[in-house]
């Protein structure tokens, strides 16, 4: 009866009043840090409410992200993750929409020129980029400034995603800003273990977080 490893995790035991668009949302600021993510499918169905499917491109994504998200608390909820059956009719559907979708691959043409051009920029920007951040390195303190955050970034995507780490207290977000944040650790230690781990950490794929020492 046992499930083979596939590339899909089927997650149950979710909150059921959190908004379709935002736990998907959250689904993929957190599952993400496993691998590429080719889909994310929540129902809000009232047979499939507080269930959902995350797509990894990998079997190896899936096997580990269901192994270390077991029972996370994902919305004061621990979460149940399995393998889902292959034969399902949703993985099935899915795997239909799949096909249906590849209209994105429509760039190819322009792209050689223009990353040509891109690289040129990236280059002097990158250089710039250096000078400040060798300058304005803050030392070691518990609390971390985060930047280059995505638009959809809240308060519970930054908490789910730095709660796994020891001496995490609490997420203060800047009003009207939702590109930076500060996360505070009881200790500058259990702070840089958190930044080292999650530097770069991409919330969204075209959003690689940012994270530094805040100023005192």
């Amino acid at each position: 009866m046992d499930v083979r490893p596939n590339q899909t995790i089927y997650i149950n035991n979710l909150n059921e009043k959190i908004k379709k668009e935002e736990l998907k949302k959250s689904l993929y600021a957190i599952f993400s840090q496993f691998g590429q993510i080719l889909d994310i499918v929540a129902l809000t169905t009232l047979k499939m409410r507080g269930q959902a499917f995350v797509v990894f491109k990998e079997i190896g994504s899936a096997s580990n992200a269901l192994r270390t998200m077991q029972g996370f608390p994902f919305y004061d909820k621990p979460m149940r993750i399995g393998y889902a059956k292959t034969d399902s009719d949703i993985v099935a559907k899915l795997k239909g929409t799949y096909k249906e979708r590849p209209k994105k691959v429509k760039p190819p043409k322009p792209a050689p020129g223009a990353e040509e051009k891109k690289d040129k920029k990236k280059k002097p920007t990158s250089a710039e980029n250096a000078n400040p951040n060798t300058q304005t390195e803050q030392p070691p303190n518990q609390i971390l400034f985060l930047t280059n955050l995505p638009e959809e970034t809240n308060e519970m995507m930054l908490s789910m995603l730095f709660n796994q780490f020891p001496g995490f207290k609490e997420v203060r977000l800047v009003p009207n800003r939702h590109d930076i944040a500060f996360v505070e650790f009881t200790t500058e230690l259990q702070s840089n273990a958190a930044k080292e781990a999650l530097q770069g950490f991409k919330i969204t794929p075209t959003h690689a977080m940012k994270i530094t020492f805040a100023k005192k």
